[in-house]
């Protein structure tokens, strides 16, 4: 439950980057920057949720390697697929 409501904050995360994006670019391009800016940004939340599970939690960093790639791919993949559709507009 806590990875799906981590990957849903990153999805939600994402729409303030592309909000933002949009509030300053006012165009598709100034979205698809924002959007790429959101990936590095979601990295180090993935990590710091990993580092939050191995530290406090109690999980080995072997078990926790598995949720971060799947806890950073979701949301990286759904900025990758808005960067490729804001580009093309």
């Amino acid at each position: 439950m806590h990875m799906l409501l981590v990957i849903v904050g990153g999805l939600v995360l994402l729409g303030v980057f592309v909000l933002f994006g949009w509030l300053w670019g006012a165009s598709t391009a100034g979205m698809a920057v924002a959007a790429k800016a959101f990936v590095p940004a979601w990295l180090l939340v993935a990590v710091a949720n990993m580092w939050v599970g191995v530290s406090h939690a109690g999980y080995s960093v072997r078990e926790e390697l598995p949720i971060l790639l799947i806890v950073f791919v979701a949301p990286a993949l759904v900025a990758g697929l808005a960067v490729w559709l804001l580009s093309r507009g």
